[in-house]
């Protein structure tokens, strides 16, 4: 049986969900926000705003910077999940 590349080498999927992507500024630039809802949650993630993990079943918001950091070769692969109040409270 063949081994799967790692997560980090194959390509991201695209969020298509129902819901659209827009931009927020924060003070570190601006970032691409997706909600995410309750049907579309369906695996585990990790808050990096409270570092509290959130299962599925949990409507959040799906981060990624507008544009990508030196060394992404592109922005959604540095996507994150937030439960939604700790991304409203980021600054």
């Amino acid at each position: 049986m063949a081994k799967r590349p790692s997560k980090h080498l194959r390509a991201a999927k695209p969020l298509s969900v129902g819901a659209f992507a827009h931009v927020e500024d924060k003070a570190d630039g601006a970032w691409m926000v997706q909600p995410l809802s309750v049907q579309a949650s369906t695996k585990t993630y990790l808050c990096p705003g409270c570092n509290r993990d959130f299962g599925p079943g949990v409507a959040h918001v799906v981060t990624w910077p507008q544009i990508a950091s030196i060394g992404s070769s592109v922005a959604v692969d540095e996507r994150r999940h937030w439960h939604t109040a700790c991304w409203a409270r980021r600054q």
